[in-house]
């Protein structure tokens, strides 16, 4: 089977990574037209040589124009315009940089593979939270299918109940009339014997024996309806409990599944309308059939006797139906958007006391009479049985709107919700500085605390109590413990379903590298346009766990993640990736997103890949020793003799990236060679994509001389142009000599050197300071 085809098999989760595979840069739309003949082209090898990416690159506007005209003849206009689009943004963008669209598809053809390797492996092993995407798809049908029957039967049984009802109308008056008459029916029928005791005399005339014969005719009728309606609400109700455990126990599990994963930056979770649409349509029809379980109790109370089966089964199904509605409206009460503060929205689950944080409560059951009539509570650490397991547990108070009641005006769609915009939390103060106990099992990342929410419903003559739960939260108390923090939410919602499971780091379990190395690529592909490519992985794999030739299946502790320090460094893995993840966001985003940095690499790896290339071709990698997170670059070279020499560059961290673009320093960056000359060693970014291609339209555009601007008679001279860049002053070739280093610190460096050793530096100085490109900016 195609590629391709095998991708659109795939369960909703692995759908949605596919479809952030695919920008205007390369459109999926084109890639559904072109399915086979794009997986037939070798575009790795095109991303590589620039003649063969020339040749692809027309084919494939050669296979545009052949699609075209298959839509052509069959008139389809949308598609007509929609691929003249994509092939004059194809030409306009990428004409000239062939190369360019060919790492691009291979990029995608390569992630598309990965994303089928990782939902195979994951159904192999048992460890798919839901089934592929057909068998999913075929599951919903059924339980649409199921739906629409109980709706269907629910109608049935209310005309059957109409039947019943005027059948017995119409014995009771039959009934009625005859005693009236002062007939006494016959006592041969067990049916009527109740009723014949109210009849007088012993003798009837034909007529009258006629006419009981009649009454028995229709107690008969009415007995056997009466039980076929019993024995058809029995099974109704058999039917209604077994699609409300495919509602509650797969689909809205499901849900709460997929909602965990996207806390924690998988894949988005999907919307509840759909579960809304089927739980309603469900709660409806129970409390349809508990109004027809209200009316057998009148008609009986109506006409009664002996073997009455009303009076048999009724209870049992009034006492079903009741379970069941209550049940289900418990279960539709949901945490629609978990506890997040809004400065954070990247990590929710993690609250800062005296920090505004929000959350959205919503009720599965579209009823409009229940607007405005259920008020909602919030409480935190309302079981404190669990809480008070883990010995020195803080404890908090809600503060600020913690009360508000349900209403359908506030959701887009009409549901019946309440949202908290206005909530924080205070530590209650203990003489232990906060704690219940001072010798406490676990440190404050590692408390997990639930948010309660809590309301009760009024309805049709029912009281139902409804309560639900938060996702495990965890509270800090200082902005610096947000790491540690995200690093507990990480490893819970990882590793565990249990909602409420307070007690999880008391002995937390262990991870397999499969499900790790998931959740660290959705910390970057949550926030970027980009995850982490399986050669990054094994990369992160090796600082975690060492060497191995395969890392699947290996086991990483929660201490080895998070807690202790990496071998030969001076903190945890943890600590120094989140550190990489802020520069990522902060710093070098647009460069990440377009793929330009490799950013986790070995330096084995890095040597092999560079040695082969010419000088001038560089990488952007990330610090492996800076715990604050750092970014430096590596080049080829040739020494004197000619012999390959691969340099880098001290890392440049947050603080040097805060005065200065990460894409001016690549541009701007020089090296002074052995003859004090300023060059720059940097040409290429590896593969082969010139420097100015890849960062100059990063960079901010110098500023036009003031003469240009002003008035054109005027005689001030205009000030020198300035431009700040980044030297390194080496021409040993050691690796440990290259540092960063501003023209400011550079001039000042030769002005010492040359009052100690008078020399050719003094005329270096003098032209840096005249010159508009090397000049220190003030």
């Amino acid at each position: 089977m195609a590629q391709w085809n095998q991708l659109q098999q795939l369960e909703t989760r692995y759908l949605e990574q596919l479809y952030h595979l695919y920008s205007d840069s390369f459109p999926m739309e084109l890639r559904q037209f072109l399915a086979p003949w794009i997986e037939s082209q070798d575009w790795a090898y095109a991303a590589n040589k620039e003649s063969h990416a020339t040749l692809v690159f027309h084919n494939l506007l050669g296979e545009i124009d052949q699609q075209y005209s298959r839509f052509l003849q069959e008139n389809n206009v949308l598609y007509q315009h929609n691929l003249r689009r994509i092939k004059q943004h194809l030409q306009s963008k990428y004409l000239e940089k062939p190369m360019e669209i060919a790492r691009i598809v291979a990029r995608c053809l390569w992630e598309e593979q990965r994303l089928l390797q990782t939902a195979t492996t994951a159904a192999q092993d048992g460890t798919a939270s839901h089934p592929s995407g057909t068998v999913v798809t075929e599951k919903q049908q059924i339980l649409e299918h199921n739906l629409q029957d109980i709706r269907k039967r629910v109608q049935d049984m209310e005309q059957k109940m109409k039947m019943l009802e005027n059948l017995q109308d119409d014995f009771d008056f039959n009934y009625k009339t005859l005693k009236s008459q002062g007939d006494n029916p016959p006592n041969s029928s067990p049916i009527c014997s109740e009723l014949s005791q109210d009849m007088n005399g012993n003798s009837q005339a034909a007529a009258t024996r006629q006419k009981m014969s009649q009454l028995e005719q229709m107690l008969s009728a009415l007995d056997q309806l009466r039980r076929q309606i019993v024995t058809e609400m029995a099974g109704l109700l058999s039917a209604m409990d077994f699609v409300q455990k495919n509602l509650t126990d797969d689909e809205l599990a499901d849900w709460k599944r997929r909602q965990q994963i996207a806390c924690i930056g998988g894949p988005p979770n999907i919307c509840l309308d759909r579960l809304e649409t089927w739980i309603t349509s469900l709660a409806e029809s129970q409390l349809q059939i508990r109004q027809q379980i209200k009316k057998l109790e009148e008609l009986q109370q109506k006409v009664s006797y002996k073997g009455d089966p009303i009076i048999q089964h009724r209870p049992a199904l009034e006492e079903k139906i009741v379970d069941l509605f209550r049940n289900l409206m418990k279960s539709a009460f949901v945490v629609e958007r978990q506890p997040c503060m809004p400065m954070h929205p990247d990590r929710p689950l993690v609250i800062k006391t005296g920090v505004q944080f929000t959350n959205k409560v919503r009720l599965l059951v579209k009823f409009p009479e229940l607007n405005y009539q259920l008020k909602i509570k919030v409480i935190i650490d309302k079981e404190s049985g669990d809480v008070a397991a883990i010995r020195g547990s803080r404890k908090f108070n809600i503060l600020g709107t913690n009360t508000k009641v349900m209403n359908m005006e506030e959701s887009n769609n009409g549901s019946l919700s309440a949202e908290f915009k206005h909530l924080t939390l205070r530590e209650q103060r203990c003489g232990n500085g906060g704690r219940t106990n001072s010798d406490a099992s676990l440190i404050v990342t590692e408390e997990l605390h639930l948010i309660t929410f809590e309301t009760e419903v009024y309805h049709q003559g029912l009281k139902i109590d409804l309560e639900t739960h938060s996702l495990p939260v965890v509270v800090i108390s200082n902005i610096c413990q947000m790491p540690n923090a995200w690093a507990s939410i990480l490893w819970y919602n990882m590793l565990t379903n249990h909602p409420k499971n307070v007690n999880f780091f008391t002995k937390p379990p262990v991870g397999t590298w499969d499900q790790v190395a998931e959740v660290l690529s959705w910390q970057f592909s949550s926030t970027t346009k980009r995850g982490l490519t399986i050669e990054q992985l094994t990369t992160l794999a090796e600082k975690l766990l060492g060497p191995c030739v395969n890392y699947s299946g290996c086991q990483i502790t929660w201490a080895k993640f998070c807690k202790e320090n990496m071998v030969g460094k001076g903190f945890s893995f943890w600590v120094w990736l989140d550190n990489i993840i802020d520069l990522v966001k902060k710093y070098i985003l647009a460069l990440w997103n377009e793929g330009y940095i490799l950013g986790f690499i070995s330096k084995e790896r890095e040597r092999a890949i560079l040695s082969p290339k010419p000088p001038g071709t560089f990488l952007l990698r990330f610090s492996e020793s800076s715990k604050e997170g750092g970014i430096t670059f590596t080049w080829v070279e040739k020494d004197i003799s000619g012999k390959t020499q691969i340099q880098s560059v001290e890392p440049y961290t947050k603080q040097q990236l805060n005065s200065m673009s990460f894409a001016e320093i690549i541009m701007g960056y020089k090296i002074m060679d052995a003859t004090n000359i300023l060059v720059s060693p940097l040409v290429y970014l590896f593969p082969e994509i010139p420097k100015e291609d890849a960062f100059g339209k990063y960079c901010r555009p110098e500023a036009a001389p003031e003469a240009e601007l002003g008035d054109p008679c005027s005689t001030i001279q205009p000030y020198l142009k300035t431009k700040f860049i980044c030297v390194t002053p080496t021409n040993s070739g050691n690796t440990s000599d290259l540092f960063p280093m501003s023209p400011r610190t550079l001039d000042s460096l030769m002005h010492n050197e040359a009052e100690a050793n008078p020399g050719p530096l003094d005329s270096l100085t003098l032209d840096m300071e005249l010159s508009s490109d090397v000049a220190s900016p003030m």
